[in-house]
């Protein structure tokens, strides 16, 4: 699971400098920094909602704040 997360994030992430490649290199002129950034949302949208669905399939747990540790 941690592996897969990680790799979402490194998606997510590769996706934003895509972005500002495409923004740096093409001025404006192209709607790639555009499709780029989409992707970005799109990607962490479907983690977000991934992290929901395994929470509720019981394949990670949440700890919760923990009171002794105050």
């Amino acid at each position: 699971m941690r592996i897969f997360i990680g790799l979402a994030f490194l998606a997510i992430i590769g996706s934003l400098a895509s972005a500002f490649f495409y923004l740096m290199r093409d001025k404006g002129t192209t709607n790639r920094t555009v499709n780029a950034l989409t992707l970005r949302i799109a990607l962490s949208i479907a983690l977000f909602l991934f992290v929901l669905f395994a929470h509720y399939m019981g394949w990670i747990e949440s700890t919760g704040i923990d009171q002794a540790t105050r």
